[in-house]
């Protein structure tokens, strides 16, 4: 597919997550972790007009000077920004405006791509499709997230089709130890935190080929997990008991029935769907309820081609740490990674909401360990 298809398709997938929305919807920022719909759609826009429109393509002038302090997230070389936790502040510019700035981009991205771009330019390019990709994958989270703490739990869509769940029966493959190469291998895009290739040496281990569902994590519930201190780091502990935790995001008991807020609205509790929600806390202290524990993240690079993956983001006991012989690209792309390798955990997999073909089984995601908005579940190791 040329570059020019590759980035109308992206874009153009971008808006269709937003078509369900109402004007409203796309301002609320209930946590800081959340950002506004509309923010999305400024940010992944600014990100093409700041790194390759302004640089490259003679002659193009800015949509609004003032969308470099109201759009950059967290690119320190390119100058100062709105305050994370603001962006819900921002009553303006509006939707309409934002869409507009959009279709400006869009055009002179058009225009721009009518010509093969440089090497270094293409590789920029491909960089901001993957960067718009992963904020699909927000948008989808951060959507969730608005709508699910309204009090009418509105849906977000009554067509949304959830992935059909996968109901083989759950068992331990061994694993034997060895030298085992982690990290990106080949032609095709890969993000700079997936490499450099290396060895790293496993001791035998067996891993679940299944995912915990919602019934096996309604018998920690049921039988006091959330009471118990043994099973908890001291950090999550303190974390379940100051914000008053007994279970994971969207769960809500009513009349003594479990329900959960979905996509299509809030709906019963599904006991043989996938669990998805939890925080690396409760997915470690469910673990330890079971004598059993996450697996790292190289275990689990190295069993992968022996289960199915893709339906959660996994937790590993692994904190998100560079790889041998990683270095940051310089200047503002350099920033992209690397800043963020400190008290983090690792997810591996991919998730219901994660855009088409941007999974890989050497993809590292990565979030801090009391988060529950993304759609996280559980692999057990031992």
């Amino acid at each position: 597919m040329e570059l020019s298809d590759c980035y109308k398709k992206v874009r153009k997938r971008t808006e269709q997550i937003c078509s369900p929305l109402q004007t409203e919807d796309y301002v609320v920022q209930p946590i800081a972790d959340v950002s506004p719909p509309k923010w999305h759609l400024g940010h992944t826009s600014w990100f093409f007009e700041t790194f390759i429109l302004k640089p490259y393509f003679m002659g193009y002038q800015e949509f609004d000077p003032q969308y470099n302090f109201v759009f950059n997230s967290y690119y320190e070389t390119v100058g100062t920004r709105v305050i994370r936790t603001d962006r819900g502040n921002l009553s303006r510019p509006t939707v309409a405006d934002i869409y507009k700035y959009r279709e400006y981009v869009d055009e002179a991205m058009d225009k721009f791509l009518c010509q093969q771009p440089s090497a270094d330019v293409k590789e920029l390019l491909i960089l901001g499709l993957n960067h718009e990709e992963q904020h699909q994958e927000l948008l989808y989270t951060d959507i969730k997230y608005i709508l699910g703490h309204n009090p009418l739990f509105p849906a977000y869509s009554k067509d949304y089709i959830a992935p059909k769940v996968d109901d083989a029966a759950s068992k331990f493959i061994k694993v034997k130890e060895g030298i085992y190469e982690i990290g990106f291998n080949g032609d095709g895009f890969c993000f700079d935190n997936e490499l450099r290739r290396h060895k790293v040496y496993l001791n035998p281990f067996e891993i679940s080929t299944a995912l915990v569902t919602n019934q096996e994590y309604l018998e920690f519930i049921n039988e006091g997990g959330y009471q118990d201190f043994r099973h908890w780091h001291a950090e999550g502990w303190d974390w379940i008991n100051k914000n008053h935790v007994v279970s994971p995001l969207y769960w809500h008991n009513i009349d003594a029935e479990w329900h959960t807020y979905t996509y299509t609205g809030l709906q019963p509790l599904n006991l043989k769907d996938t669990l998805t929600h939890v925080s690396y806390f409760e997915a470690s202290a469910y673990a330890a309820w079971k004598s059993l524990r996450l697996p790292t993240e190289f275990e689990w690079e190295a069993a992968a081609d022996q289960f199915k993956w893709g339906q959660r983001w996994e937790w590993t006991e692994s904190a998100y740490l560079p790889y041998p012989g990683f270095v940051k690209a310089p200047g503002a792309i350099g920033e992209y990674n690397g800043k963020f390798m400190v008290n983090q955990q690792v997810l591996r997999g991919a998730s219901e909401v994660t855009s088409p073909g941007h999974s890989r089984v050497t993809y590292r995601n990565f979030f801090q360990t009391h988060l529950q908005w993304q759609f996280t579940g559980i692999r057990l190791a031992k």
